[in-house]
């Protein structure tokens, strides 16, 4: 079998994962700033801006590391996290709505983040020393974090200065930028590979797994999305529908590459999942930079994968239900109870959202909002359900 056949497991470590899709995010938005140059192609600039922010959000709530460093997973750094992720998603969908606010972040995540990590990298005990002593695949670091480094201050000299360059000299720093972060992540993958203690994050005092941080994401994403439609519908705000969509896509795209999860349920994460996973990505990452260009097509997509995954997860709910026996059955823990009921409503309201996308006019656009909020509710309650449940079976595990 090939190295890299299709149904082979993928490994490739969530840092690295999270890095290919900043690393797609600039390598397609410096080449769609060529024709935006030119005037050919619209560009929201809000759209890209609020996707970095979300995806610096998902290395904080997943990893624990921020733009300045490993800090260690905890309930404050979750917290942040939250804070810069609704911070992206709202500036995706609203346009200019928080004013500087989305170009300050983004500046000193870059920025002065970037020039810490350097720093960091130069004299901490565990960096550029212990690379050099080892040696091997670890000396790659070396260019490949460097690299990152400077090219990050350097961006962030331009989204706080952009008429730093001409647009056509923005775009080759984005591909150059590019190409590093995708150097680095290959590197990354094979130090976790080789040295696999490296990809333990430092341990904290308040941890969720990667599914339980993606579906926090998207609780936080349904919630925004939802709470906002109402004023939007009601014709007091503006609205990216475009960036909605791709951010949403991007999000999909995450969990495939991160766990295998996919909007119709849960697959081995094969190279062919990493690659449906690049894919979305790639078709967010243009809808959220490029207005209007992938509305219809992506509409009709989330519909049908929301729809296929309300009803594919409904049908395992059915068949794995518990068989009727003459033999008496011991009662069913209240926190399983709950968690089913929750799953049931969730999946109903999904197709319902689905439903609604392919169907125009079929629900208004207020009660819509309503969905939406109801979702991300059942989701937050879902993640304390499954948070609950991870801590029952953790205390029975040390008692025995």
């Amino acid at each position: 079998m090939a190295k890299y056949s299709i149904s082979k497991k993928a490994d490739l470590p969530l840092e690295a994962a999270i890095l290919l899709i900043v690393a797609m995010t600039m390598l397609l938005t410096g080449t769609l700033l060529f024709p935006v140059s030119a005037g050919v192609l619209p560009y929201y600039e809000n759209g890209l801006y609020g996707l970095l922010l979300v995806m610096f959000a998902l290395q904080v709530i997943t990893l624990g590391k921020t733009p300045f460093g490993d800090m260690g997973k905890s309930e404050h750094l979750l917290a942040l996290g939250v804070v810069i992720a609704a911070i992206g998603i709202v500036t995706c969908f609203i346009p200019d709505v928080l004013g500087r606010l989305p170009r300050v972040l983004l500046f000193l995540c870059f920025g002065p983040g970037s020039l810490a990590l350097l720093l960091q990298m130069c004299f901490a005990k565990d960096k550029l020393r212990t690379w050099v002593k080892y040696r091997g695949i670890l000396l790659h670091l070396i260019p490949g974090c460097g690299a990152v480094y400077v090219l990050s201050m350097l961006i962030a000299l331009l989204i706080w200065k952009k008429s730093l360059l001409p647009k056509h000299m923005i775009a080759v720093v984005l591909l150059i930028y590019g190409a590093a972060i995708v150097y680095l992540a290959g590197v990354l993958r094979k130090v976790y590979s080789t040295y696999p203690e490296a990809e333990r994050t430092r341990k904290g005092n308040f941890e969720l797994s990667i599914d339980q941080a993606m579906l926090l994401l998207m609780a936080i994403f349904m919630l925004l999305l939802g709470g906002l439609l109402i004023p939007v519908n009601l014709g007091i705000l503006p609205f990216s529908v475009s960036a909605q969509l791709g951010l949403l896509m991007v999000i999909f795209a995450v969990q495939m590459l991160a766990s295998g999860s996919t909007p119709i349920g849960p697959f081995p994460r094969s190279w062919l999942i990493i690659f449906f996973g690049l894919l979305f990505a790639a078709l967010g990452i243009v809808s959220c930079t490029i207005p209007g260009i992938l509305v219809l097509q992506l509409t009709v997509l989330v519909g049908v994968l929301n729809i296929l995954g309300g009803v594919i997860t409904l049908a395992k709910m059915w068949i794995s239900r518990p068989k009727e026996t003459s033999e008496p059955q011991g009662p069913v823990p209240t926190v399983i109870a709950r968690l089913v009921a929750a799953q049931l409503v969730m999946n109903l309201l999904t197709i319902l959202f689905g439903t609604s996308m392919l169907v125009s006019n079929l629900i208004p656009g207020l009660v819509i909002g309503v969905i939406l909020v109801l979702n991300g509710s059942v989701l937050v309650y879902l993640l304390t359900l499954l948070v609950a449940l991870g801590k029952m079976e953790r205390d029975v595990a040390s008692a025995t």
